[in-house]
């Protein structure tokens, strides 16, 4: 079937509205087009109104409404007409009429009544988005609107504003004008690789945990070990469950946290230290994934930055890794001593600019160093990739939801290539410890994704300051 619709956008300020019916599908039209402007010239008629819709009178005085069939005399100073009733001879009569008088009618669920149809709308700001479906399937229409309001972040407005400025101050003509905003909003492009991460991600970790429980049934497990394991969970499990969820909820909506929390509590329990390293990334590399990718498709990842802090940062947690596995308790002591007295600072002077009423946007030099410096030392001492970078950015001045979406989905990389290496160099050991971290934080990364643009920056940074100070006098007490 062909679609010979033409898309426009009415101003609504300058047209007159007639909605006949008071229902349940009355109540939405007026919702609709108040939402759309509060001070819409709109008429209503109908032989009885809902008390929603009642209500909604009460809160917009403006709307006429009256309580009567449909009459011809309601078609008086009328652009456009939507018929909300379920009576096909009262649409079939508003629309013979209404068309007599040049007015063109949409009735709503009876596409061969309709000169037009109101599609699902998309409000962000200044961006609007009207979908239709040709009148066939208005369902589709709504979870398109659900899944585009999801996925285009509230901050395009400002993108929009910005770009409306550079428009109205450009000097060049009109061809130089368009070349310009082209290249400006060239980066909207790369949206469309977002399934080729999902698919990446999700095969990655696939294969991961085939490994991990292949390794464990075949050389750890047994068959009737597994099977009283089943029957009679460890206690420790569902402590570590809570842990996870606990630690991904800080980590994926403040952007750090996770190790500092695990590797704290594993510690009660007599984990030695590269097993607690390599049991938080095992955990964290499924967390991350899933936090990483919800991050990416609120819109909260600069890719620029993501490069540059990923490939150090892989560099950095696997040589991190390889010295803790053999090296470990040499450099240890040393190694905490100065992840402390940095994150110490950082967090000293988050909470100097969380207070200051505006931060200044600096540019952040060394960030290949600064990806490098998180991987290694989040590797070698069980947490600090956060700390170490996610302090820095804020620091910065940096959007604290962009900082955290960015730096949350370097961390799936890192903390893959650093469980690979522990994999590779120790095996798998404690696995419900594992199991427990993997599961509360895959539970809790698409919520803390959501939070972390909701959350004020203010409050952001103040959370970050804390966790970092807690962290820091804790390593700091245990060294002296």
């Amino acid at each position: 079937m062909k679609n010979n619709l033409f898309p426009i956008f009415l101003k609504t300020e300058h047209l007159r509205f007639l909605i006949v019916g008071g229902g349940n599908v009355g109540l939405e039209k007026v919702s609709t087009l108040i939402k759309q402007n509060p001070s819409i010239n709109l008429k209503v008629v109908a032989k009885d109104f809902k008390q929603e819709l009642k209500d909604v009178f009460l809160q917009y005085p403006s709307i006429q409404h009256e309580t009567h069939a449909f009459e011809s005399s309601d078609l008086e100073d009328v652009d456009l007409v939507i018929v909300a009733t379920d009576n096909k001879e009262t649409s079939r009569e508003v629309k013979q009429k209404a068309n007599a008088k040049g007015i063109l009618v949409n009735a709503a669920d009876q596409p061969d009544l309709c000169d037009f149809y109101l599609g699902s709308i998309v409000n962000k700001g200044h961006l609007k988005i009207a979908i239709s479906t040709n009148g066939q399937s208005p369902v589709m229409a709504k979870r398109l609107r659900e899944y585009f309001s999801d996925v285009i972040p509230d901050s395009i407005d400002e993108n929009i504003e910005s770009l409306n400025k550079i428009r109205n101050n450009h000097k060049g003509d009109f061809n130089q004008k368009l070349t310009d905003l082209n290249h400006l909003t060239s980066s909207f492009e790369g949206k469309k690789s977002t399934k080729k991460y999902k698919r990446l991600v999700t095969e990655i970790t696939l294969i991961f945990f085939t490994l991990f429980l292949g390794y464990a049934l075949s050389s750890i497990v047994s068959f009737s070990e597994a099977k009283d394991f089943v029957i009679h969970i460890p206690n420790v499990f569902y402590i570590m469950l809570a842990v996870g969820f606990f630690a991904q909820m800080v980590d994926g909506a403040v952007g750090l946290g996770y190790g500092v929390t695990c590797s704290t509590s594993m510690m009660l329990f007599g984990v030695n230290l590269p097993s607690i390293s390599g049991s938080i990334h095992s955990a964290e590399m499924f967390s991350s994934g899933i936090s990483g990718f919800s991050h990416y498709r609120f819109g909260n990842v600069n890719k620029k930055l993501l490069l540059a802090l990923a490939i150090p940062g892989v560099i950095g947690a696997v040589s991190g890794s390889l010295l803790l596995v053999y090296l470990g308790n040499k450099y240890e002591t040393i190694t905490y001593g100065i992840l402390a007295s940095y994150t110490l600072i950082i967090g000293i002077r988050l909470i100097i600019l969380a207070f200051r009423k505006k931060i200044e946007r600096k540019k952040v030099k060394r960030v290949g160093f600064l990806g490098f410096a998180g991987g290694f030392l989040d590797a070698f001492g069980g947490g600090g990739w956060g700390p170490v970078v996610t302090s820095t950015l804020l620091a910065k001045g940096k959007k604290s939801n962009l900082v955290v979406g960015t730096v949350s989905l370097a961390e799936f990389f890192v903390t893959l290539s650093a469980s690979l290496t522990f994999f590779a160099a120790l095996g798998v050991s404690h696995g419900f410890i594992i199991a427990g971290l993997i599961i509360g934080g895959a539970l809790a990364a698409p919520i803390a994704a959501k939070l972390a643009g909701k959350i004020p920056q203010k409050v952001a940074i103040l959370a970050v300051a804390f966790l970092v100070i807690t962290f820091s006098i804790r390593i700091l007490f245990k060294i002296f």
